[in-house]
């Protein structure tokens, strides 16, 4: 959830997020992020947690692939609807779903893979700082997974806002995880999009992927 230049949302992240989840039925397609997708399919499944993890789809298509993950969101209602999404693809033994302040939040123990997909706001969150902090709990030979907008889809509540999006490169410069870590890959990537109205659109996507050395 990345940092803009806007004047301060009068509402706490928390508040606006448990908003935009009550106001639809569902708010996301139901898929797992095609990028993630590519980028985490070569690892070994291990314990994961996504950040941001919205209505579930990309733990649920991680607990396929065998990977045992928590997903993170602050909002209730987003996390209820997830939690009922694993109970119906068969994947609550490994999916799980936790409600959380992220700007204070940390997880237990060491963990395999940290994953974050779009992780924006209109709110202000401290984006880079959630990471950093979570990734200080990767084990050695683990990853942190990033998948974030190089540019607002023309359809998304973000396409008007002020907002600090980071290309590729800037990603690893801001998050200075040390000589501890290596970049795997750190790389846009265009991919064709739907949007909610049926407008079609190519998408650049900023895909990074970080191994943690010791």
């Amino acid at each position: 959830m990345s940092h803009e230049h806007a004047e301060p949302s009068p509402v706490t992240p928390a508040e606006a997020w448990e908003f935009r989840y009550a106001e639809a039925p569902q708010r996301w397609s139901g898929n797992p992020n095609p990028t993630l997708v590519d980028v985490v399919t070569p690892l070994t499944p291990g314990r994961a947690v996504d950040l941001g993890s919205g209505e579930g789809a990309d733990v649920i298509w991680l607990a396929r692939q065998g990977w045992t993950v928590l997903g993170v969101d602050i909002s209730p209602t987003a996390v209820t609807r997830a939690r009922g999404v694993a109970v119906e693809a068969g994947v609550d033994d490994r999916a799980s779903f936790e409600t959380h302040d992220l700007s204070t939040w940390e997880p237990d123990g060491e963990i395999d893979l940290v994953t974050a997909s779009f992780f924006h706001s209109r709110e202000e969150l401290p984006r880079t700082d959630i990471l950093k902090r979570v990734a200080a709990h990767v084990a050695a030979g683990g990853h942190l997974a990033i998948v974030s907008h190089a540019a607002p889809p023309p359809w998304s509540e973000h396409a008007h806002l002020d907002e600090l999006l980071l290309d590729a490169d800037a990603e690893v410069a801001a998050l200075d995880l040390g000589d501890d870590w290596e970049v795997v890959l750190a790389e846009h990537r265009e991919r064709a999009a739907t949007g909610p109205d049926g407008h079609s659109a190519h998408l650049e996507d900023v895909a990074v992927l970080l191994r943690r050395l010791r």
